[in-house]
Order: C-alpha cells, then sequence, then structure tokens
C-alpha cells in the first residue's frame, strides 16, 4: 500500500487537465515500461494495455482515467489579470485562493493564484458576498504585469491550460489528501494491479484490456478502442460521499446507479459476492450526480455488461481525501474480480 501511496503521489504531481494529458501518459508508459509491460497509445491520447487470457474469445475491459479538472485562459484582462473558463464539472468557490500553473503553448509555465476580482475586503464592501463565477474570478500571475500587453509579452494567450495546485499531502493515519484523486487514485490501483499480474506470471481466465482513459472529465473517455470480444467493462472510479451516501473512506464502493441510470445489476450482485466472499469491505451506493467511462461506453452504443467501483472520495471536484483502507478494498477486490468467471 505504501508503493500505492507513491504512486499516487507522483500523479497527482503531474498537472494533467482534459485536453492536455500527454506528460502524465508519459509518466504512465515509462512505468509499464519498466515492468516490462508492452502499451499502446490511442490516437485519442489513452493508452492502452492488453493481457491474454486462457479464453481469448471474451474479453474484460477495465479503465480508469488520468485526466482532471482544470481550466483554460478566457481572456486577458485589461489589468493583467486571467479570466477563466472551466474544464469539467466543478464550481467556482472549490478553487477559490487556490495556486495554479498557466502552461503556454512554448512550453512555459507561470504560476499564480486564483482569487476573487472583490478580494479585500479592506476595499470592496462586497468581498463575502459576491458571487463565485467567471465574471468575479480571476489568475493573479506572480509576475511584474499590470496590462494585458505585459501578459502578451509572457506569450501568455487565450486557451493556455491552467492546472491547480494539488497540495499532496499523506498523513501518518494513512489518509491521503490532495487534488485530483479523481481518479488518479484509480490510476495507480490498475498500475499496481497489472504489475502484481506480471510479476506473479498470473495467466488471467479471460483476455483483460486496461485503458488508462484521458477525456473522462468532460464525457467521452473510455468510449472507443474498445474490442468487440469484450463483454464485461468495469470503470474504476471513485465513490461520491456526502449526505444521504454510503460511500465512505474505508471501504470500496460499488456503484448500483449514477445520472446515466442504473448500472448492470448481474455483474453488480457478482462484486458484493466477491467482495463477501473474501472479507473484503464494501458499500454498495447511488450516485445521482456522476457518469464514469463506463456509462460513456454505454451511449457510445457498445453491447456490454457494464460495472463501477472505486475508493470512497470526499469532497469530490475539490479538496479531495481518501484513506489507504479504501484503497486497499478497491484493490483486493480488482484482485479478486480479473480472476473470477463472468457473469454470463
Amino acid at each position: 500500500m505504501s508503493e500505492t501511496l507513491q504512486l499516487i503521489k507522483h500523479l497527482v504531481s503531474i498537472p494533467s487537465p482534459s485536453g492536455n494529458t500527454a506528460r502524465v501518459i508519459s509518466y504512465v508508459e515509462d512505468f509499464l515500461n519498466a515492468i516490462q509491460v508492452e502499451s499502446t497509445r490511442t490516437y485519442k491520447g489513452g493508452l492502452l494495455v492488453t493481457l491474454k487470457g486462457k479464453n481469448d474469445n471474451k474479453h474484460r475491459f477495465l479503465t480508469a482515467h488520468v485526466d482532471t479538472l482544470g481550466a483554460m485562459v478566457k481572456e486577458i484582462k485589461p489589468n493583467g489579470r486571467l479570466k477563466l473558463d472551466l474544464i469539467g464539472g466543478f464550481r467556482y468557490n472549490s478553487i477559490e485562493g487556490e495556486y495554479c500553473g498557466v502552461e503556454t503553448s512554448s512550453g512555459e509555465v507561470y504560476t499564480g493564484t486564483i482569487l476573487m476580482h472583490q478580494t479585500s475586503v479592506h476595499v470592496y464592501k462586497d468581498a463575502g458576498t459576491a458571487e463565485r463565477n467567471q465574471v468575479n474570478m480571476e489568475v493573479r500571475l506572480d509576475e511584474k504585469v499590470s496590462t494585458k500587453a505585459e501578459v502578451e509579452k509572457l506569450g501568455v494567450e487565450v486557451g493556455d491550460f491552467v492546472s491547480f495546485d494539488p497540495r499532496v499531502t499523506i498523513t501518518k493515519s494513512g489518509f491521503i489528501k490532495s487534488r485530483h484523486l479523481d481518479d488518479k487514485a484509480s490510476v495507480a490501483i490498475l498500475l499496481q494491479l497489472i504489475k502484481q499480474i506480471n510479476e506473479e506470471n498470473i495467466v488471467l481466465p479471460y483476455t483483460t484490456h486496461f485503458l488508462i482513459s484521458n477525456n473522462e472529465e468532460i464525457g467521452y473517455g473510455g468510449n472507443s478502442n474498445i474490442s468487440p470480444k469484450t463483454v464485461e467493462y468495469l470503470a474504476v472510479d471513485m465513490g461520491a460521499m456526502g449526505d444521504g451516501q454510503s460511500t465512505d473512506e474505508y471501504t470500496v464502493s460499488i456503484c448500483a446507479k449514477d445520472s446515466s441510470g442504473p448500472y448492470h445489476y448481474g455483474l453488480r450482485k457478482h462484486l458484493v459476492e466477491l467482495a463477501k466472499a473474501h472479507a473484503i469491505p464494501y458499500q454498495v451506493d447511488i450516485y445521482p450526480f456522476y457518469g464514469s467511462d463506463a456509462s460513456a461506453a454505454m451511449r457510445a452504443g457498445h453491447d456490454l455488461i457494464h460495472g463501477l467501483i472505486g475508493p470512497g472520495i470526499d469532497s469530490s471536484h475539490a479538496f479531495e481525501r481518501t484513506h489507504q483502507d479504501s484503497l486497499e478494498a478497491t484493490s483486493r477486490l480488482l484482485w479478486q474480480y480479473v480472476q473470477s468467471e463472468m457473469v454470463y
């Protein structure tokens, strides 16, 4: 588990908002090369690993996504501040006061802070009540700039990607808190699973594909590069916590339904049975405002049995946290699942 935590720490520290994921994909590629596992880049920019199984007529397909929330420069304001356009489904209030990096098309990165225009309570009467939105929030660059022309001289342009500082911390009590645990925690779990299968020379019962997708946060990750022999598709993504949710930070969350509708009932029951049989702590839950790689694949028209599991993540799409117990439970369930018989 310590290796998994350190791998998560490395992954979340690599900026990768949807649309700008080449660097983190290269990191994953290097990880796989180091353990002598072949991978293929898709035209969409994801990474595909195939492990041939005893049965090559029926395939499994597992995904986790490496892209994250982020933003783009929408406008360079006359005062040298930057207006943002968000990438992914989150709210401006969740990034207020956050450090960020602005990457130019030449690869130069300038640091800054995301703030309300009306931040100073000594100047603005509505500092606490003004709406946190695109109009009122801006990036303050850590450069000596106060005009649009001075910012443009740095090479900053509309369309430049903006990444949020993860502030990753691993505590003595076993928590890891960071931005972008959605879904880099699951990516680390899948990479460790592939490594274990490879090191122990496990021959899986079915040929199994692992896709590290890179467009999930914008709705179309994991909906392509699916072998026509694929029968079961399992997305590994965070379990959402909050009022009315059963998901917690210490178990694996098995999703019954999200905004796309119910996941395959037979596969869900199979996952629950595996958890019970192997004393793996779990919760079954419904995520009301959520979509996954698996639901994207179903919308694309694939004829699949689809499911969704993952570690419980607190404060999703903000400053997130989970516990090593949840990571371990998810890892254990995946280990049992890939060696189990199919539902049909």
